[in-house]
């Protein structure tokens, strides 16, 4: 198989070729969760901080060192955002995997007498740039290759491999604690390299996008993929059909992709009060204090709680473990109890757990640490089957398909940047008030719930285009969207095209431009020109 081949699958098809895909891209976020624990068992070690002396007792100088790699994830989605398309899904997956390889070793090869930290920081930003790229390029890549019923659980999955990333550094960074030499923060941050060289060989023998393909004017590579993941030859009259629907979905949805301006107006399509969703979403999800207990619980168990080093370390890979088997109700309440209640239920329950932490802390004993502990337990409980899938799964949802692709990557930057704030205040604010923070983050939480009940309207069970309507609707009506999303029923595809047509949604030259696309397709089908093995179906009838 040649690297630069877009076309190569492992030699496998159909399922196993799915499962392959599905493998690989999970790998990418395994590998983010990796990252979100690995520093929280380091950071305080005796043989890291004999090696970086400037973050000995030094709260600033740790939250700097940790908190600069998401500063060069941010870059790197930003990047992914601005040239991705033009790329290519593959390309980025594989740029990514080599920058985080890279990254890595310049920040193992770091040592006390050569510049040791500013090496150091200078590997995990290049680190975070690569992952970056991954983590904003591996959701699109994956869901364009999958079937459309198993996207809402794929979103979960990676939601649930981000927790066993984070697992998988905890208890290997309590396991080297017994080491005493710069292996225990070396090998690591080593480590990484493993996920990245999976995730690259993978990623090497994989296909690039078919939409993506069909976009850039390469039907026959498209087709080839196409026939792989769905056993049937490239040039069968099931392969034609579905490319005949991608071409046609293209000419509707992505002449219709606007820039940044049309994302500040409102209307029917109310444009930016659904990205501000979106982006208020990942926004509370970091300032809700996810990080904040992930990157640092080890660091809360021993400096703020007191508890004794070696005990701080394996209540931090208990607590990684309760996170990674606190995502599998994720997979069931998604839809069946709906995005909006999941999103009341986990800021309730994580400002309730922060509470319990700052009400313990206020007045400092043994006893009073416990159940300190035992708050920040009863957090990541609650955030790993509400916050931490949610503020993933609603931006693509929410956004229309004028602004979906830039308003959801926006959503991903503000995660990333925010990301970097909290990282980068939360050892400061512990060392200056050990309680103030539990109180900062608790009263982000409860100020999420009347935003969540007033703003944000139920997408579990809709179509992208009965949400469409909820807004048009709200914007006529004069109502808030989420008192339209409880009393609208759900809709049918003749309901839809009536009510918008009723609400003005739909743009007259856009349909007719479709109808011009949809009636070419239909002739060369009928005509026989996209296939030599007998007549096709009509594209309304795919």
């Amino acid at each position: 198989m040649s690297l630069a081949s877009r076309t190569n699958t492992f030699g496998l098809k159909g399922r196993a070729l799915r499962h392959t895909i599905t493998a690989t891209a999970v790998t990418g976020f395994s590998l983010f969760g990796y990252d979100q624990g690995l520093m929280s068992g380091i950071i305080t070690a005796a043989p890291f901080n004999y090696e970086f002396p400037a973050t000995y007792n030094n709260t600033v100088n740790q939250g700097a060192v940790t908190s600069c790699y998401e500063l060069g994830c941010f870059f790197g989605a930003l990047f992914a955002l601005m040239k991705g398309d033009r790329y290519g899904r593959r390309p980025l997956i594989l740029a990514g995997s080599i920058i985080i390889i890279l990254g890595t070793v310049i920040s193992v090869c770091a040592f006390r007498d050569s510049w040791g930290t500013g090496q150091f920081v200078i590997g995990r930003v290049i680190t975070g740039v690569g992952n970056g790229l991954n983590t904003a390029t591996i959701p699109v890549w994956q869901s364009e290759m999958s079937k459309a019923e198993n996207r809402g659980r794929l979103v979960c999955l990676e939601g649930a491999v981000i927790a066993f990333g984070t697992l998988i550094a905890y208890w290997l960074d309590f396991g080297l604690s017994y080491v005493d030499s710069s292996v225990s923060w070396r090998f690591p941050v080593a480590f990484q390299i493993f996920f990245a060289l999976i995730l690259l060989i993978g990623i090497i023998n994989l296909p690039e996008s078919p939409r993506w393909l069909v976009a850039h004017d390469k039907k026959p590579e498209a087709m080839e993929i196409l026939g792989k993941l769905d056993e049937e030859s490239p040039d069968s009259d099931y392969v034609v059909a579905e490319i005949s629907v991608i071409t046609d979905a293209i000419n509707r949805f992505d002449k219709a992709q606007v820039g940044l301006k049309e994302l500040f107006t409102h209307g029917k399509s109310q444009h930016f009060q659904r990205m501000m969703l979106g982006v208020a979403g990942q926004f509370w999800q970091q300032f809700g204090g996810c990080n904040a207990a992930i990157y640092y619980s080890t660091v809360l168990f021993e400096n703020t709680i007191g508890l004794e080093r070696r005990l701080s370390l394996v209540l931090g890979g208990v607590f990684a473990t309760i996170y990674a088997l606190s995502t599998i109700p994720s997979f069931f309440m998604v839809d069946t109890v709906g995005r909006r209640t999941l999103f009341l239920v986990g800021s309730a329950g994580q400002g309730i757990s922060f509470l319990i932490s700052f009400a313990c802390l206020v007045h400092p004993t043994t006893q009073n640490a416990k159940g300190a502990a035992v708050g920040i337990f009863l957090f990541i409980v609650f955030f790993a089957f509400t916050l931490l899938p949610l503020p993933w799964i609603y931006p693509p949802e929410i956004n229309p398909m004028r602004t979906r692709t830039i308003g959801a990557s926006i959503s991903t930057c503000t995660n990333w940047i925010c990301n970097f704030a909290v990282v980068m205040f939360t050892p400061v604010f512990i060392g200056k008030s050990d309680w103030g923070c539990y109180l900062f983050f608790a009263a982000m939480n409860f100020l999420f719930i009347p935003i969540v009940f007033f703003f944000y309207p139920e997408t579990a069970g809709r179509t992208l285009e009965e949400i469409d309507i909820i807004f048009a609707k709200a914007h006529v009506e004069g109502r808030q969207p989420w008192r339209v999303a409880a009393t609208l029923p759900k809709l049918s595809l003749a309901e839809i095209e009536e009510q918008g047509n009723a609400l003005g949604l739909y743009d007259g030259d856009f349909e007719k431009e479709n109808a011009e696309t949809k009636e070419e397709v239909d002739s060369d089908v009928k005509s026989g020109e996209n296939d030599s093995n007998g007549p096709l179906q009509p594209v309304d009838q795919v």
